[in-house]
């Protein structure tokens, strides 16, 4: 086959086109279908429509006397973890998240907090209370299935005693409004004491065994023949 033969043999185009076709381009362009632009082309669009949305809000004073105007971005510089966001509101909103913690972390901050946590409560019945209802929920969590290859965190009991103890130390609600506990207790053993010097003292006030043996009526029964038993004893 010659040169000339060659030139004159149709062209078939690119691989899957129908000779003599028209372009699939030119076809979508007659109908008003623009073709997709590509990934260059689309994100300087989205940057320059970014970029005058930005000039147009600074021209109209969008981002004056904004709280941040002039400082640093926070933790720009820093790798944050997938849950920043949250940790930020947290912070922001001084939410307190300790119900979301688990049994044994809830426990060990609640017993972290005695007996400070008790001062608040009205009376010694109420604060009993408290710590007793804390130890079973500390066994209550020790019964709870473990799952895990480690061992898990154990929360000990407390001394229900001893930080009734110290609450009724420092609570002013524990002392009497009208003395001291000492002062009551000595104004008890005080009567009492003086009671019983006064029954020693006056000999009216004898002790009932005395004046049953000194009676008639009792020497009477046990010795009835005997008259000199009613003598008056010396």
């Amino acid at each position: 086959m010659t040169q000339h033969e060659d030139e004159g043999r149709p062209t078939w185009g690119r691989a899957g086109e129908r000779p003599g076709a028209p372009r699939a381009e030119d076809q979508l362009s007659e109908q008003g279908v623009r073709p997709r632009p590509t990934a260059a082309t689309t994100a300087r669009a989205v940057s320059s429509w970014v970029d005058q949305q930005i000039q147009q809000a600074q021209r109209q004073g969008a981002f004056d006397d904004l709280p941040g105007a002039g400082r640093p971005l926070r933790d720009v510089d820093t790798r944050t973890d997938p849950d920043w966001w949250v940790r930020g509101l947290v912070e922001r909103e001084q939410l307190d998240l300790s119900e979301a913690l688990p049994g044994a972390m809830q426990l060990r901050r609640e017993k972290a907090g005695f007996p400070d946590s008790l001062m608040d409560l009205p009376d010694e019945a109420a604060v009993r209370a408290r710590l007793e209802d804390f130890n079973e929920r500390v066994l209550a969590d020790r019964r709870r299935p473990h799952v895990g290859t480690t061992s898990p965190p154990v929360v000990g009991r407390v001394d229900v005693d001893a930080l009734v103890g110290v609450w009724r130390a420092a609570h002013p609600a524990s002392r009497s409004p009208e003395g001291s506990v000492g002062e009551v207790a000595g104004g008890v053993t005080g009567d009492v004491t003086a009671e019983q010097g006064g029954a020693a003292g006056d000999p009216r006030r004898r002790s009932w065994w005395g004046r049953t043996w000194r009676g008639p009526t009792w020497r009477r029964r046990m010795w009835p023949d005997r008259t000199w038993l009613d003598r008056p004893l010396a």
